[in-house]
């Protein structure tokens, strides 16, 4: 079963199994060779490099180079209609009690200023495979054991292999387009953005990636970063494929207390607009209608998510369904925060945002896309999206 997933305990008592211990070895000072199926060592005096094949008995071999690894032999082979054989990677961070030297993680996202990182990826044909990065979150400062959340950045793929669960959506982050899959592994939730073509090096804040899984799902940043990990999951062949390099960082910010957004906000951003949430005129009162206008990064622009509620910062006030009502239309606007169903929303994976009240979706009105276009409540579309339906926090 998947080391790298961390199995339901339900499953593990089915399989007779349990999670296999795995111990910080040596660093390496030179090319090493590993075999063993969950044997790893530090490289850099600050990553580990593991070899992890946790779902064959076939031989795989990786040769730890002083930036990254190359899988030497790998002899399994499975269908992608299943799970991976293996993930044979580098990262910063802690993955079943063995964490990277020096690391600060686990960390609270609310305390995380940035996380800078960079790969070079080494490809090769004839296997099928995906080369991905692993980032783990989890509501407490997890080191070992099950991550609740998997957020997964498919650089590559070749050979037919899809991620958990089923396309949601094709999102824009770091200056590049990405389709994006939600599912549950039966083990951990798991986030999945595919690049439309390989990517063979790029340099990127992780942090960009974290912000937008926030806004999908339950995550929110009082949640924990626990590890960033880098490599391939191969299901046949894959001899040749390595990490050339790879670096991964995380630095401080001031803490916002939890919540998505903080103290200062985030900008609630229409995917068929490309627009913001914004409160007319700069308007402070009462009764402010919200509308989409070009994002500014004012204040008027800006909604701070605590717990259900979305939190103007500017004014103190509430995003709030006009006078409690469930009605087709209803116009969304600011108000004093009451603590009513009317200022109830729920972030969904698929990108809407709900009133459970009404069980009515955030929308803009006559799918609009021009500034000045009024927000309301409206059914949501089918069991599916329109773009005028769907936001994301930035």
């Amino acid at each position: 079963m998947k080391l790298k997933q961390a199995l339901s305990v339900a499953t593990l008592a089915l399989a007779g199994l349990a999670a296999p211990a795995v111990s910080a070895a040596p660093a390496a000072h030179a090319d090493t060779l590993i075999c063993d199926q969950y044997g790893s060592t530090t490289v850099g005096g600050k990553y580990v490099v593991m070899n992890n094949r946790w779902g064959s008995s076939a031989e795989q071999c990786i040769n730890v180079t002083s930036g990254g690894f190359q899988i030497q032999t790998q002899q399994g082979s499975t269908s992608t209609s299943g799970a991976p054989l293996s993930y044979p990677a580098i990262y910063n961070g802690c993955h079943y009690g063995n964490c990277s030297p020096g690391t600060n993680l686990p960390r609270r996202l609310s305390q995380i200023g940035g996380a800078p990182s960079s790969i070079s990826y080494n490809y090769v044909g004839g296997a099928a495979f995906d080369a991905s990065y692993d980032i783990w979150m989890d509501p407490t400062a997890k080191t070992t054991g099950v991550n609740q959340m998997e957020l997964m950045i498919w650089f590559n793929r070749q050979g037919g292999p899809q991620p958990v669960g089923s396309p949601v959506g094709t999102t824009s982050i770091g200056g590049r387009s990405w389709e994006v899959w939600q599912g549950n592994n039966g083990g951990n939730d798991v986030v999945s953005y595919v690049a439309p073509s390989a990517i063979p090096s790029w340099s990127f804040d992780v942090m960009d990636f974290l912000r937008d899984v926030d806004a999908r799902t339950r995550v929110d940043s009082s949640w924990y970063l626990t590890s960033i990990q880098a490599g391939f999951e191969p299901w046949n062949g894959g001899a040749g494929l390595a990490v050339n390099s790879f670096s991964a960082d995380v630095t401080a910010g001031s803490d916002n207390g939890g919540g998505n957004g903080g103290g200062t906000g985030q900008a609630i951003v229409g995917q068929g607009s490309g627009r913001c949430l914004d409160l007319q005129g700069n308007g402070t009162n009462d009764g402010t209608p919200v509308q989409l206008w070009d994002c500014t990064g004012q204040g008027n622009q800006k909604w701070a998510r605590t717990g259900s509620t979305f939190t103007n910062p500017a004014t103190g006030k509430c995003l709030d369904v006009a006078n409690g009502s469930t009605a087709n239309g209803t116009e969304v606007r600011l108000w004093g925060c009451n603590g009513s169903g009317a200022q109830n929303w729920q972030v969904n994976g698929n990108g809407t945002i709900t009133n459970p009240q009404s069980g009515k979706c955030l929308d803009a009105s006559g799918q609009g896309t021009s500034n000045g276009t009024r927000i309301q409540i409206w059914d949501c579309y089918g069991s599916g999206t329109q773009a005028n339906q769907v936001w994301s926090l930035r």
